[in-house]
Formats: structure tokens, sequence, C-alpha cells
């Protein structure tokens, strides 16, 4: 996996203990959780490009 293929990953990854975190603390936003989608899939892309 190349290096920009491995930090989006642990973004991704980060992004999603963030927001579970955020959810489990103050309630549930369905922004956070869009945007962790949307980075998600963002993710899929790049791997799947360099792959």
């Amino acid at each position: 996996m190349p290096g920009s293929a491995k930090t989006m990953t642990v973004a991704t990854v980060g992004g999603l203990v963030l927001v579970t975190a955020y959810t489990v603390t103050l309630g549930s936003n369905g922004w956070l959780w869009f945007s962790w989608v949307v980075l998600g899939l963002l993710t899929v892309g790049v791997v799947v490009a360099r792959g």
C-alpha cells in the first residue's frame, strides 16, 4: 500500500474513533457521520486507484 493510501486509511480509522467517541459522549450528529462516510469512500477510491 503506497504512502498516501496508508495515510488516508489511518485518517479514516482515526476519524471513526473520534466520531464514535463524540457520539457516545455528546449524542449523535448526522453531519459527522456523513463526513466520515465521505472520507471512507474517498479512501476506498484512493486504495483502488493505487492498487
